[in-house]
C-alpha cells in the first residue's frame, strides 16, 4: 500500500498536468502550468519540488514523471475517505448513496454485477 499522500487543490491540478502529459520536460511543464494554471516558472518549480518530496513525482535529468499513477492515487484517496468517514465499510459507503437515491438503477445493477464477478474469481 502506498503512503497516504495529501494534496492541496493547486498540487492536485499540477499533478493532473503531469499525469496527462508525462513524461514531460521541466521546460514543457513550465509552459503547460503557465497556460493551464496561470503560474510563473518559480511557482511551477516550487510545487514540483513539493510533489517530489511527497514521492508522487520525480524530476530526473529535467524529465518529470510520476512515481504514483493517477489511478493509484485516486484509489488511495478513496480508501482513505471510506476509512475516515465510514469506518472502512464499503457497504456503509454505498448505503449512504442509496439513502439519497444518488445512484441510478443502472449504477446499482453494475455494482451487483461487479460483486458477482468478484465472487466468482
Amino acid at each position: 500500500m502506498m503512503k497516504n499522500i495529501q494534496l492541496g487543490d493547486a498540487e492536485a491540478q499540477f499533478a493532473n498536468l503531469v499525469w496527462e502529459h508525462e513524461p514531460v520536460t521541466s521546460t514543457q511543464l513550465v509552459t503547460l502550468a503557465a497556460q493551464a494554471l496561470g503560474w510563473k516558472k518559480s511557482t511551477t518549480y516550487t510545487v514540483l519540488r513539493r510533489l517530489c518530496e511527497k514521492n508522487l513525482m520525480k524530476n530526473e535529468d529535467a524529465v518529470v514523471t510520476s512515481c504514483v499513477s493517477k489511478s493509484e492515487y485516486l484509489a488511495d484517496q478513496s480508501r482513505q475517505f471510506v476509512e475516515e468517514h465510514f469506518g472502512g465499510s464499503i457497504p456503509m459507503f454505498l448505503v449512504s448513496f442509496r439513502e439519497k437515491q444518488d445512484l441510478s438503477e443502472e449504477d446499482w445493477a453494475l455494482l451487483r454485477r461487479m460483486v458477482e464477478e468478484h465472487e466468482v474469481k
